[in-house]
């Protein structure tokens, strides 16, 4: 068999995708921005319209120094207390020059109703404010459990910087209509928070 090589090495040569290639978009849902508020909540616009919902976040800043930024999820509307499981760990490279690679046992979850951690140890100065995606898969399905992966970056207040990732999923069958974000103790003082459909 034959190995073919496109001669044409201009990329404005290409007008189109090819057939057989999608081409995914966001399509911007919603836009919450933070000013001193204990929780920022979404509770519209979630649905069967799309597979996958993403969740970027822009400089989230604490009020209180040292504190996990975090979401749940909820099937009614109200209470944001759904079953997970997930997995938590960072890479990481301080200013003094020390870097390496963690598992964070306090920020995983295990058949737990509590709020998921997707940055920790997050400070209040201001150049410790960390943004990032979350992505929640299907989650109107109510035939099977929710995915969820986070990408962050953050800058502890340890003078850390983080790259973070976790993943789980949300054990229920039950449609999630909602997801809520705050931060383990205190206000959200600033930030924003945009919520995307992907086509």
């Amino acid at each position: 068999m034959a190995i073919k090589a496109a001669n044409d090495k201009s990329m404005s040569n290409i007008t189109a995708l090819p057939s057989g290639v999608s081409a995914k978009s966001l399509i911007l849902l919603s836009t919450q921005t933070a000013s001193s508020s204990a929780t920022i909540d979404f509770t519209s616009n979630i649905d069967s319209t799309y597979d996958v919902y993403c969740f970027k976040f822009y400089n989230i800043h604490p009020a209180t120094n040292n504190v996990k930024f975090q979401f749940n999820l909820t099937t009614d509307g109200t209470n944001f207390n759904v079953t997970k499981t997930s997995t938590y760990f960072a890479a990481y490279h301080s200013e003094a020059d020390d870097a390496g690679i963690s598992y964070s046992t306090g920020s995983d979850l295990a058949q737990s109703t509590s709020d998921q951690p997707i940055a920790e140890d997050v400070g209040s100065d201001n150049d410790q404010a960390p943004s990032g995606s979350l992505f929640l898969y299907n989650p109107s399905s109510t035939t099977f459990v929710k995915h969820y992966l986070a990408v962050m970056s953050n800058s502890q207040q340890t003078d850390y910087s983080q790259n973070i990732f976790v993943s789980g999923y949300g054990n229920t069958t039950s449609a999630i209509t909602g997801v809520r974000f705050k931060f383990a103790s205190g206000n959200i003082d600033a930030g924003t928070i945009k919520m995307y459909g992907v086509v």
